[in-house]
């Protein structure tokens, strides 16, 4: 596949899926479970058929070691959803995901014992201000949109709190999970589809616990307004036609990132990834008149620029180290 058509999956599923996500969020906040459950069943029963040759296909990778990475994928895809009912707002939880640098330098230094140059410290110090004032300025909106009693007002807050306790908790468990999942690439070799596989599949069990929250929710989409699909004329209730053009958004998403890993560098990965979720922040406060602040656009341009700096991306748009650029030809 040409690595332009796999940047064009990447924004177009994932530009898409996040606005699938919210129109699920607004409608129901809390139908984070159901939405991660019908992501994970897809995802699994399309690896099932494709990756896993009907289960006949042995893993490269021990079954025993994506317990531990499934276990963490799990909780971070579960508290990530969850965390949009909790008064977090969608630009909010898209700038905050942005920061998973900062968790990845973080334990990088903690477990791996890397050390970075001055230039990675100062991007990370910028993203983290940009986190800082993005999360501040929406601490504000949540007291002064709540209710003007003051118990609400509290409650309100409380609820944000934790919400921002469990983006945080998230972030750190994606990262340790990245680093457990890079020592695994080392020992065994790169499998990106067969863990994207596992990943999915082996935690299905795990929502036996959410099945009753699933179960109504999957009620209250029963009984949301009726939508004829286009091109189909199919009608069905307006919430299962958003949470299905979710997952198949996730889906191209996914495998438009799995491929760019697979066809460009890692930087180019960063970039795209980077740039994709800017557009997705920027179309959610346009069409969806999300409240966004200049303090918000501040912190913003904060998060992707350090992003940006941190993959070294203008020192890397020029011919590689030790390769003279290319000479003109026309002449």
């Amino acid at each position: 596949m040409h690595p332009a058509f796999a940047v064009g999956l990447v924004f177009a599923g994932c530009c898409s899926n996040v606005v699938f996500l919210e129109l699920l969020a607004r409608k129901h906040p809390g139908c984070g479970n159901i939405v991660t459950f019908a992501q994970f069943l897809f995802i699994a029963v399309e690896g099932f058929l494709f990756e896993a040759d009907l289960g006949r296909k042995r893993p490269a990778i021990p079954i025993r070691y994506y317990g531990a990475m499934v276990a963490m994928f799990f909780t971070v895809s579960v508290v990530n959803n969850y965390a949009l009912n909790l008064n977090i707002a969608m630009p909010l939880h898209m700038i905050f995901r942005s920061g998973s640098l900062i968790a990845n330098m973080i334990l990088g230094i903690i477990i791996l014992k890397k050390r970075y140059s001055i230039f990675k410290y100062t991007s990370i110090a910028l993203v983290s201000v940009g986190i800082f004032i993005c999360t501040f300025m929406s601490a504000k909106q949540v007291t002064s949109q709540s209710s003007s009693s003051e118990n609400d007002g509290f409650q309100a807050f409380a609820w944000w709190l934790l919400g921002i306790g469990a983006l945080t908790f998230a972030l750190l468990m994606s990262a340790r999970m990245g680093i457990f999942q890079e020592t695994l690439y080392r020992q065994f070799g790169k499998h990106s589809k067969e863990a994207l596989f596992y990943n999915h599949a082996l935690p299905l069990p795990g929502f036996i616990f959410l099945a009753s929250d699933i179960y109504d929710h999957a009620v209250l989409f029963n009984k949301s307004e009726l939508y004829q699909v286009p091109v189909v004329g199919v009608t069905v209730p307006i919430m299962w036609f958003y949470l299905f053009m979710n997952v198949i958004t996730q889906y191209v998403c996914i495998r438009g990132v799995f491929t760019l890993t697979t066809e460009c560098t890692s930087l180019t990965v960063t970039l795209v990834v980077t740039l994709r979720k800017f557009v997705s922040l920027i179309f959610s406060i346009l069409y969806f008149r999300n409240p966004f602040t200049l303090w918000h656009w501040l912190g913003t341009v904060f998060v992707f620029l350090g992003t940006l700096m941190y993959t070294e991306v203008w020192s890397n748009l020029g011919p590689p180290k030790g390769q003279p650029p290319k000479e003109d030809k026309r002449n």
